[in-house]
């Protein structure tokens, strides 16, 4: 990822640590308590902060030993004021507890963020995988 400090890679890296971290307090802390998820796993969407955080929670106990290494890579940004735009490939790796990487799989991540009250949150996060026609299955990796 880029080293400039947009709103953007802000909340990326902050995804990233949140998530390798499994804190659901700081993961939650990233989104607007009206944010709007369109996820690629389990159910078409989650309204509400409340959703997302529980989504979170069973992510996060579901790993035990294990963490969750988040790369973004080709990360596109722009910023206005108070609204800002961002997309990137993201990778998510299962680190087992003796650091080594089990699995991963790479997705497609769009992220919108609003400033309010001086704070950029998300309230907007869509992750998506293109579909192979032929099988119908998701195509994990770029």
């Amino acid at each position: 990822m880029s080293n400039e400090q947009t709103p953007v890679n802000q909340a990326l890296d902050s995804y990233a640590a949140a998530v390798h971290a499994k804190d659901v307090e700081a993961f939650a802390a990233l989104y607007d308590d009206n944010v709007h998820i369109y996820d690629s796993w389990g159910q078409w969407q989650y309204t509400g902060i409340e959703a997302w955080r529980s989504m979170a929670s069973e992510w996060f106990s579901s790993l035990g030993d294990e963490r969750v290494r988040v790369e973004f890579n080709d990360v596109r940004s722009v910023a206005g004021e108070d609204v800002a735009f961002g997309h990137a490939a993201v990778t998510f790796a299962g680190i087992s507890a003796d650091g080594e990487r089990l699995r991963a799989m790479t997705n497609r991540f769009t992220i919108c963020l609003e400033k309010k009250d001086d704070a950029w949150k998300i309230s907007h996060e869509h992750s998506s995988l293109p579909i192979d026609m032929e099988t119908g299955k998701g195509i994990f990796a770029s």
